[in-house]
């Protein structure tokens, strides 16, 4: 197909891409932070349309933190930068996760799963994995500083008397320094491609260091710096991939505002055994992308949800995941199962509050989505009949200054607010509310609207009451609330389904008729 490289890959936050080949498929992972289940994987047959294949973990190590116990999370840490290996009929997943500081190993026959969990000794920032011809297995990470590592036969760890050397560094950097690293081995040279910033301003750039040995000198430099365009945001970080054919492209990520770090695919010539992106160095036009399999009918990536699943369709657990859900959905945190209950003939999603917390960042079972770019909005019905006094149920926009229409109870009587949390005097200040209607009923239709264009990230929210179908009213609550990204979570803002309860346990609230619409 013809590809528009400016027109981003997916719309949706997958940042860190690392993607490979299998015989006529592609495969990507990505980084997944606090959201559970954790490792998605992707397929193509183009480069260009992805769906999810498969979840690496349902679970990590259930700490406190990844579980939301008390005041504990793990936002802006978990499992950063995968590398995805496929190797003598083997498929390997290695990652970090910055709340434990440990390097997970996930091993599987099947890019399906089951995936058979370990570990690598030692914390590796940015891993990449190399397997090369004469058997050794390497790891390349770091961030400024960037090693090469050899491990042991089993990759346990570090082979003891191996290879293990700084081959490249940014010290000094007064912004960011190399990190990312994407290792690979072509046509006999060593190759490791980094992510780092521009020393004079905050810019993204991608780097290639090459080497015939690892031994050698690896020797490089900057090989794209560009904004495609877009908001001065530099296009960097991720890995290559060749085709069947012969052709090479990487797929990169971009920074795209409050939607989150957006996948972005160019083509890759060779000059001298040295990668040249896109057209010298900037982003290409167009260029082609043959398909594999031409006829493939592509599963969208996030998707409208009715809550209904019969028995057989739960059979698949590539379409809805091993919590029952549509693979679209993951939750914010280790999920407590005892607290969520699925009507599937009905097409109810019920969530019981099993802890007091402060705000909606801390509550428990928060079932989420991506939010697509350049916009994008979301409905759900919100029963609240069942909560108690203080309990908050309803449709947000996740993220750390995030914004959200709840249905509350207060007194024994009903109430639809809309919150959200923003700066005052320079101070994160706690959550605000900008709007309270009082309700004769505790059924609310809420929709909410966002908008990503050119860094614009605003949400609204509307409700509605009564009237279905063409005859629907729909009126605004609250403000046009603005939406960020920020290193507190670290990830792009997501539609989340949510309940919490402030005094008292034991509250409830359904969820039902999650429509979705994207706009181009």
């Amino acid at each position: 197909m013809q590809k528009n490289q400016i027109d981003p890959v997916t719309g949706l936050d997958y940042p860190d891409p690392d993607v490979i080949r299998v015989e006529d498929t592609y495969y990507m992972i990505s980084t997944a932070m606090h959201f559970f289940p954790g490792g998605e994987i992707l397929r193509s047959y183009d480069l260009c349309h992805w769906e999810h294949m498969s979840y690496v973990y349902d679970r990590l190590d259930s700490t406190p933190a990844q579980r939301l116990l008390g005041d504990q999370n793990i936002y802006g840490k978990g499992m950063w930068a995968a590398s995805l290996r496929y190797h003598k009929g083997i498929f390997y997943v290695c990652f970090a996760a910055n709340d434990t500081g440990k390097t997970y190993l996930y091993q599987s026959k099947d890019i399906e799963g089951p995936w058979r969990k370990g570990y690598i000794d030692g914390f590796y920032h940015d891993g990449s994995l190399l397997f090369d011809e004469d058997g050794r297995v390497y790891i390349a990470s770091g961030n400024t500083q960037i090693s090469v590592v050899e491990l042991k036969s089993d990759l346990s760890g570090p082979l003891e008397g191996g290879l293990n050397r700084v081959v490249v560094n940014d010290d000094g950097n007064p912004q960011l320094g190399y990190e990312g690293a994407h290792f690979y081995k072509i046509n006999g040279r060593y190759y490791l491609f980094l992510i780092h910033s521009l020393r004079d301003r905050w810019r993204r750039v991608q780097a290639c260091f090459a080497s015939d040995s690892l031994e050698g000198e690896f020797t490089g430099g900057d090989v794209l710096n560009d904004d495609i365009g877009y908001c001065g945001q530099g296009v960097a970080q991720g890995g290559i991939v060749d085709t069947p054919c012969g052709q090479w492209y990487a797929m990169l990520f971009q920074d795209r505002g409050a939607v989150g770090r957006i996948p972005i695919l160019l083509p890759v010539t060779w000059e001298d055994h040295y990668p040249v992106f896109g057209r010298k160095g900037t982003s290409a036009v167009e260029f082609t992308v043959k398909s594999t399999r031409p006829e493939h009918r592509y599963t969208l990536l996030v998707q409208s949800d009715d809550f209904r699943v019969s028995q057989s369709e739960m059979q698949s657990k590539r379409k809805y995941g091993s919590y029952g859900l549509k693979s679209c959905w993951q939750f914010n945190h280790e999920p407590d199962l005892a607290h969520v209950f699925h009507d599937h003939a009905l097409g109810i999603w019920r969530l019981e509050n099993g802890k007091v917390c402060g705000n909606l960042t801390q509550a428990a079972n928060t079932i989420t989505q991506r939010m697509f770019f350049p916009k994008c909005s979301a409905e759900i019905t919100v029963d609240g009949s069942g909560l108690k006094d203080g309990d908050h149920a309803g449709m947000c926009a996740l993220q750390e200054y995030y914004a959200m229409a709840a249905v509350t109870k207060q007194d024994r009587k009903f109430y639809l607010v809309m919150s959200g949390v923003e700066d005052v005097d320079g101070c994160k200040k706690n959550e605000i509310t900008y709007e309270c209607i009082a309700l004769d009923s505790a059924v609310v239709k809420i929709r909410l609207e966002v908008d990503f264009t050119n860094g614009k990230d605003e949400a609204v929210f509307f409700y509605s009451l009564g009237t279905k179908g063409a005859g629907r009213i729909w009126r605004q609550i609250g403000i046009r609330k603005k939406l960020r990204f920020t290193l507190g979570h670290f990830a792009g803002c997501r539609f989340g389904l949510f309940s919490y309860a402030t005094m008292q346990t034991g509250g409830k609230a359904g969820f039902c008729d999650f429509i979705r619409q994207v706009f181009l």
